[in-house]
């Protein structure tokens, strides 16, 4: 459901009481198939807000016994899609009302997004959710995609670095996965060009997910439940017959679903000015400025110019130096070189820089101004990034500069985490927010049902 009303309405809502106001984002009511017309009326100063958001779950989870309840997908799309006439998501927010400089989703504050992904079905996005959760994907049953990217941690671990299967530390940070339907290249190194190909990184690694194609293909067919929810959710794939590339799609369309556009930035982007303190908004002057440079690679609305850049970021004590997209790309002038993330949801996704090298944002703002190159060991050859200079910036502007990027958070549409998975082991399997490497009994008997005579792939480091 749209609601356009004035601004003056707006802010009388805003003060109004316990009202869910969403500015920014042009929300269908999912349970409906009607088409709904995106264009503000010419005669009137409007915006388009939302009053109530059905939470994107699947009827087992509304108002049953999950535990007693076959699990059915949910044929609503989620909030901030409309399904088409085809019978898709596609994705709809107030910044497709902008343009942008050459369709690059760069500029200014009223600026449209790049291109993104979408038009998945809604139970291909749901059967993803259900992926995403459940630890039976990987080799020991104990991790999951949310293990590495829990929801209450920006879809980040809270973590320097990651930690998967058998308490194995990997090299780099888990980031965010908010907003990736935008993303072109995935990977700190930026080496996957799909979500798709992005999957079988951590799946198949042996630090990370520790699985590889066979095990995983022959957990899900031992699984009458997956079995079940595949035909579902591709009801045009041969019967009983669950192929990865499947699997691969679903769990693209449930990230592509992870929209995060509704901050007090977005609603000042918007129009509406109050939605950003004195205090953010001198930061985001900063953050803007010629001086500090940040939106030069932070570049809104997007908030990355989805570039790799060498900044010249230390590793943690103790650790060699990580060679970044050299490795990738064979080329030494990209040393030390990492894709430029998102600071959407910046505030909730510590620690920072590739390597979890900072713990607040405080220290890492503080990193830009130290000075160019500073933080390069000795003898280490690297082409920092012409960005990359000194600013000088006060204590008071690096002050003002966290303000601001805390003003970036909105996790209106967090997706809800399934009471239980179809594999029946305990919903993301190992958490970051409890801080334990135990296993069930359970999880080992399940997959190692599904895993005689087979054997572990090398896989891929993330």
């Amino acid at each position: 459901m749209i609601v356009v009303v004035s601004k003056s309405v707006y802010k009388s809502l805003l003060a109004g009481t316990g009202m869910t106001v969403l500015l920014g984002l042009a929300v269908m009511n999912s349970s409906s198939n009607e088409r709904v017309s995106l264009t503000a009326p010419a005669n009137v100063e409007a915006s388009v807000i939302t009053v109530a958001v059905e939470p994107f779950e699947s009827a087992a989870e509304r108002g049953a016994d999950p535990q007693q309840e076959a699990i059915t997908l949910s044929d609503h799309c989620p909030p901030s899609f409309e399904k088409t006439d085809s019978g898709v998501c596609e994705l709809r927010n107030m910044y497709q009302f902008y343009d942008s400089l050459q369709n690059q989703g760069v500029g200014g504050t009223q600026t449209a997004l790049p291109a993104h992904r979408d038009g998945f079905r809604a139970e291909q996005i749901d059967l993803g959710r259900y992926l995403f959760f459940d630890p039976a994907l990987s080799g020991d049953g104990s991790t999951s995609c949310a293990s590495c990217h829990h929801p209450e941690l920006g879809f980040s671990d809270g973590r320097a670095r990651a930690v998967g299967v058998a308490g194995h530390e990997v090299k780099r940070s888990s980031p965010t996965l908010w907003n990736v339907a935008f993303l072109k290249n995935l990977f700190w190194d930026a080496r996957a060009d799909s979500l798709e190909e992005q999957a079988q990184g951590p799946l198949y690694s042996p630090e990370e997910m520790g699985n590889n194609p066979a095990q995983l293909l022959a957990t899900l067919h031992g699984s009458e439940e997956y079995r079940r929810l595949f035909r579902q959710a591709f009801p045009q794939g041969e019967l009983d017959e669950i192929s990865l590339q499947q699997v691969y799609i679903a769990l693209a369309a449930f990230q592509t679903s992870l929209i995060s556009l509704n901050s007090p930035y977005d609603r000042y982007a918007h129009g509406y000015h109050d939605a950003l303190t004195d205090k953010e908004i001198e930061g985001m002057n900063v953050f803007r400025s010629f001086v500090a440079r940040c939106a030069e690679c932070h570049t809104p609305p997007l908030f990355t110019n989805q570039q790799v850049a060498v900044i010249g970021s230390p590793e943690p004590e103790g650790l060699p130096l990580d060679v970044g997209a050299e490795a990738v790309w064979n080329a030494p002038k990209m040393k030390g070189g990492f894709k430029v993330p998102t600071l959407r949801n910046i505030g909730k996704t510590a620690p920072y820089m590739h390597s979890g090298r900072f713990e607040t944002l405080r220290e890492t703002v503080e990193f830009y101004t130290g000075g160019r190159g500073h933080a390069v060991p000795d003898g280490v050859d690297m082409h920092i990034h012409w960005h990359i200079w000194e600013p000088n910036l006060s204590d008071e502007e690096l002050d003002r500069l966290v303000d601001f990027l805390d003003a970036l958070t909105d996790e209106s549409f967090t997706p809800v985490i399934p009471p239980r998975v179809p594999s029946g082991l305990p919903p993301i399997g190992i958490s970051p927010l409890k801080d334990t490497k135990q296993r069930s009994q359970t999880a080992r008997t399940i997959v190692h049902s599904s895993r005689d005579h087979l054997e572990q792939s090398p896989g891929a480091s993330s």
